[in-house]
């Protein structure tokens, strides 16, 4: 099993037991590989969860991602929220595969929480992820927060934030060298958060002249309305191979963050 769905090596028909063979071919998760079989589904795990999302080289928008950016994230909340007040409703923004969620379920830092994504996959994905666990995972179809009148105790999103058109919409993070749509989830989220609710992010902000864009757009954020901001570097140079894009000719480096508003 760990071959298959693990470093999804190819694998001859009969290997597997005979009804998950099956159903994997039924569902269209089987790839033909040279006169053998490869996965198109692998897992990983986070925390004590184990997580399906996509093989490697899966197709643009029908990938879901989980990786290393996946475990900084969801070992952020639990630093972030360890003995904090328990949220009522809670809403991971950009769910991929369920990490943010449903370590927000698993650790009891929320009752109730609402996964969004633009991905249907995505959403397939994390819930199938959250009944393997036997944890209870509600999802929405769209970018960024839910509408009016929809409000939470607790948002988290780790959005994508690689700056270029990818065409993939997990990694491409939008203008301001991949910083953009983290501060538009950020700002459109905090009018959807109860009075004291907390909005947690983790992203990779890109430093210009030894400014980190994101923080000094969250700072101006939080002064404007009247919030508080705590702000963490996580690890200082992360997808370091990303700068040789033309997209970041005058980005220092990208920085893992963490932060969290208060209103």
């Amino acid at each position: 099993m760990t071959d298959v769905f693990g470093w999804v090596r190819p694998f001859a028909t009969g290997l597997l037991p005979v009804r998950l063979e099956r159903l994997l071919q039924e569902a269209g998760l089987l790839a033909a590989s040279e006169g053998l079989l490869r996965s198109r589904l692998r897992v990983g795990r986070v925390g004590d969860i184990l997580f399906a999302h996509s093989a490697p080289g899966a197709a643009g928008d029908a990938a879901v991602f989980l990786g290393p950016d996946s475990h900084r994230f969801a070992r952020f909340l639990r630093q972030t929220l360890e003995g904090a007040p328990v949220a009522r409703r809670a809403l991971d923004i950009g769910v991929g595969a369920g990490a943010g969620g449903l370590t927000l379920l698993s650790c009891g830092f929320a009752e109730h929480v609402v996964g969004s994504d633009v991905n249907p996959d995505a959403l397939r994905l994390a819930r199938l992820n959250a009944a393997h666990a036997g944890l209870s995972l509600h999802t929405r179809l769209g970018s960024g927060p839910p509408g009016a009148p929809e409000i939470f105790d607790l948002i988290v999103a780790n959005p994508p934030f690689i700056a270029g058109a990818s065409g993939v919409t997990y990694r491409d993070g939008g203008d301001l060298h991949g910083a953009a749509l983290a501060l538009d989830w950020m700002r459109a989220g905090v009018d959807r958060l109860t009075p004291g609710g907390r909005f947690i992010l983790y992203t990779g902000a890109p430093v210009v002249e030894g400014e980190d864009v994101v923080r000094t757009a969250l700072e101006e954020l939080v002064r404007r309305r009247g919030l508080t901001l705590s702000y963490e570097e996580i690890d200082p140079d992360i997808f370091s191979s990303s700068l040789r894009s033309p997209a970041y000719r005058d980005v220092e480096r990208i920085a893992a963050v963490g932060a969290v508003i208060k209103g």
